[in-house]
């Protein structure tokens, strides 16, 4: 490939002329060549780290990512950033930090892309707020780049089964209730996480791959591919070649980063069973890439798009499955015949999606994707509920959930923490609607995940029983009738700020409603005499973080 000034579009200003001869020197100090500092400078950000098996082997992948933009005539500069391991931190403080850490992951790489003046970018991620992260930098600088995925982990067995790190915080309920041993408990920990990659089933990190693969950030059929299969090599290896071309044809994030490329990525969460967490990062991408997009765009999606992915947590199958099934190749080939995807949209190929599907066979696909023809259910799985308890909207996922309606009376906990003490200990019983504030962006601060509560609600045989509302967001490992992202939040006097034990709450997902039996008026004499809660942090980054967060309902981004 032969360089030119435009392919060199930002380095030129560390690499060429007298006045440079510092900036050189540095670069030979690292061991460069003349030959390597002329050539485009790629930057390849990896969020590798020893804290999560979603990134434990991505120092691998970046190392083929740099070969093949070595071979596509580029120098590669590899560089890391922070990454969060949300199972790790679910269920304590340490939750807090989570969506704090998508906007840090954001931030670090746009300035070192920025000061290193790099010409274009590859981002690796495995953690679920690592995918958004990198993709809110490639579309905050638009200069050339591709998003890599680190691949699904292998389910674990046991007993015969295929396990995940869903079962393990669902078993903790059990064991509470009597219904596993603690010997039990421990063999399942043991073997439910086998190796390397991120939680297997359709959770928030599966759910973000297949979207931003259907956005056109990610080389076709990266989403799907194992961590440990050998191909997420060969993938890696193309995203580094892929760079370079982008470059030569002067493609950039916000060329591809359309509004139809946003529908299409919607569509295809909502035709999977994807994670709630999908709402907030794709608004968040795309309020860095320009783009109009509202929470309101993904009920409009979700009422003409049919339900034909079989995943985990609502479903049977695990991202391995999915693969074997043909990925997300097959699964957007599927729609795209049903003329329910924009085909016209450019991509990381620099060709059309329609181009890049034109080959796509669609086989035996092993009734984990379904046709849409003969759908599990006819509409979407993500849909946004409005109503007195609110006005901005809150979040459900219906994948799998068998009783969309429950009245009844609310059961107010302000924390996560007095709600799993109160489940762990018998006192939430059918009937009830369990609602958790002050965990919301501002209030958390950092809109902590519910997973091991709501792990322990269906644990306890409860599943279907009982309904949870809350500011806070759910682990995509979470099902059953759980709305979160309920907004305004209660820390900045929303209407579920006004909430008391025994109020008559209806949450009904089959007609958007998430409502309070109770007047405005009344509402509003609540709020009058409510007072806002002191900050939980007044220093550092949870404190700058929850002075600049915005609602949910736009993303939970930073002003």
């Amino acid at each position: 490939m032969k360089t030119n000034r435009k392919m060199k579009h930002r380095s030129w200003q560390v690499a060429e002329g007298p006045e440079r001869a510092p900036h050189r020197a540095m670069f030979h100090a690292m061991g460069f060549t003349d030959e390597q500092i002329a050539r485009p400078h790629i930057g390849v950000a990896s969020s590798w780290n020893e804290i999560t098996p979603c990134n434990f082997h991505l120092g691998h992948l970046a190392k083929k990512a740099k070969e093949g933009v070595t071979a596509a005539g580029g120098t590669p500069f590899e560089f890391g950033t922070i990454a969060v391991s949300d199972a790790i931190a679910m269920g304590h403080e340490g939750m807090k930090a989570s969506l704090v850490s998508r906007e840090v992951i954001a931030d670090s790489v746009e300035l070192m892309a920025l000061a290193e003046r790099f010409d274009g970018l590859v981002t690796i991620a495995g953690c679920d707020k690592s995918l958004p992260g990198m993709v809110m930098a490639l579309a905050r600088l638009n200069i050339p780049g591709v998003f890599l995925y680190g691949g699904s982990i292998l389910p674990g067995t046991y007993c015969g089964k295929d396990v995940t790190i869903q079962d393990v915080f669902e078993a903790v309920g059990a064991h509470a209730r009597g219904k596993m041993t603690s010997d039990e408990l421990n063999a399942l920990e043991h073997v439910a996480c086998p190796g390397a990659g991120s939680c297997a089933g359709l959770y928030t990190a599966n759910t973000m791959a297949e979207a931003i693969e259907a956005l056109g950030l990610a080389l076709p059929g990266s989403a799907a591919i194992p961590a440990v299969d050998e191909r997420r090599q060969e993938a890696s290896f193309r995203a580094g070649e892929a760079v370079l071309n982008l470059l030569e044809k002067e493609i950039r994030p916000r060329d591809i980063l359309t509004r139809k490329a946003f529908e299409n990525a919607i569509t295809v969460v909502v035709s999977t069973g994807g994670s709630t967490n999908a709402v907030l990062h794709l608004l968040a991408i795309a309020r860095e890439a320009g783009v109009p997009l509202n929470i309101d765009d993904f009920n409009k999606i979700t009422r003409r798009t049919p339900h034909i992915a079989d995943m985990r947590p609502g479903g049977q199958y695990v991202m391995a499955d999915f693969y074997k099934a043909g990925g997300v190749q097959v699964l957007m080939k599927i729609l795209l015949d049903a003329n329910l995807l924009h085909g016209d949209c450019i991509t990381a190929t620099g060709k059309t999606l329609k181009e890049n599907l034109k080959g796509i066979k669609v086989t035996n696909t092993l009734n984990v994707i379904h046709s849409v023809s003969k759908p599990i259910s006819p509409t979407g799985t993500l849909v946004v509920l409005k109503g007195n308890l609110a006005p901005e909207g809150a979040v459900v996922k219906t994948a799998g959930v068998k009783n969309l309606r429950l009245e009844g009376p609310a059961r107010v906990f302000d924390g996560e923490e007095a709600t799993m003490k109160a489940i762990l200990n018998g006192k939430v019983k059918a009937g009830d609607i369990v609602v958790i504030r002050y965990e919301g962006p501002k209030g958390g601060p950092g809109m902590r995940e519910m997973l091991a509560v709501t792990g322990a609600i269906i644990g306890e045989g409860l599943g279907d029983k009982v309904a949870l509302m809350t500011d806070g967001r759910f682990s995509g490992a979470t099902h059953g009738l759980m709305a979160g992202h309920v907004a305004p939040e209660a820390f900045v006097g929303g209407p579920i700020a006004a909430l008391k034990e025994g109020d008559r709450i209806t949450f009904d997902a089959v007609n958007g409603e998430l409502s309070v039996a109770l007047s405005d008026s009344e509402i509003k004499k609540r709020l009058a005499k409510w007072k806002q809660p002191s900050p939980k942090y007044t220093t550092g980054a949870l404190a700058k973080y929850a002075k600049l967060v915005s609602s949910a309902s736009e993303g939970a981004i930073c002003r």
